[in-house]
């Protein structure tokens, strides 16, 4: 059974498809409070990572390879590969086909399927579910076999924010858990939201809420 809620009003409805479109590090900001859906499982998305061919810490620096072709693949295609043997990450290829760059979906706030959540995830704090790009493919049960699938009409659906969200405060950060590039800030999370991975970006829990 599939996760299902009414679209967002407004500009909102489309925010998720004006993403694909545009350019990688606009796009990672934009899809925050975007939605993620996989079977009857449902996040709203609350961190995201750039990644563009044009720098080390993306496999599409390397070119075009087996691995790499969904990077450079039409937009709106996921790219779900193996992490140091062991967690399966989800991305959301952006910009037009002939260009290798993907959006990494970090973290994601539960909403809906969270039974089944807690069972794949052995029952950790509800916002420890999906704080993380391989923890939130393991609770949604998201594996390698959903590489190169479409997100609009496949069996990952990626969605537009939930009616009556309001739009989410972003805060910048630089992105965690490479060893190249590291000193792009291309990591975007969800202001005030504890669902974020750990470490938090600076200023993820203040004041100021920059708009998306």
């Amino acid at each position: 059974m599939r996760a299902t809620f009414a679209p967002a009003s407004g500009d909102a409805r489309h925010r998720h498809l004006r993403a694909l479109e545009l350019p990688v590090v606009e796009a990672a900001r934009a899809l925050v409070g975007c939605t993620i859906a996989y079977e009857d499982c449902l996040g709203v998305i609350v961190e995201t990572e750039a990644y563009h061919d044009s720098e080390p810490a993306c496999h599409a620096f390397a070119g075009l390879t087996p691995r790499t072709k969904p990077l450079f693949d039409a937009p709106g295609i996921a790219y779900v590969y193996r992490s140091y043997g062991i967690h399966a990450l989800l991305n959301v290829v952006v910009e037009p086909a002939g260009v290798g760059a993907a959006v990494l979906i970090r973290a994601l706030e539960p909403v809906a399927g969270l039974g089944g959540m807690f069972e794949r995830r052995g029952r950790p704090l509800a916002t420890d579910l999906c704080s993380g790009p391989g923890k939130l493919t393991q609770a949604l049960g998201i594996g390698l076999s959903l590489n190169e699938t479409p997100l609009l009409d496949g069996p990952i659906r990626l969605g537009p924010p939930l009616p009556g969200r309001p739009d989410p405060g972003v805060v910048t950060g630089l992105r965690i858990g490479i060893t190249r590039a590291v000193e792009l800030p291309w990591r975007f999370c969800e202001a005030g939201n504890r669902n974020v991975s750990r470490p938090w970006p600076p200023g993820l829990l203040g004041e100021a809420r920059a708009r998306v």
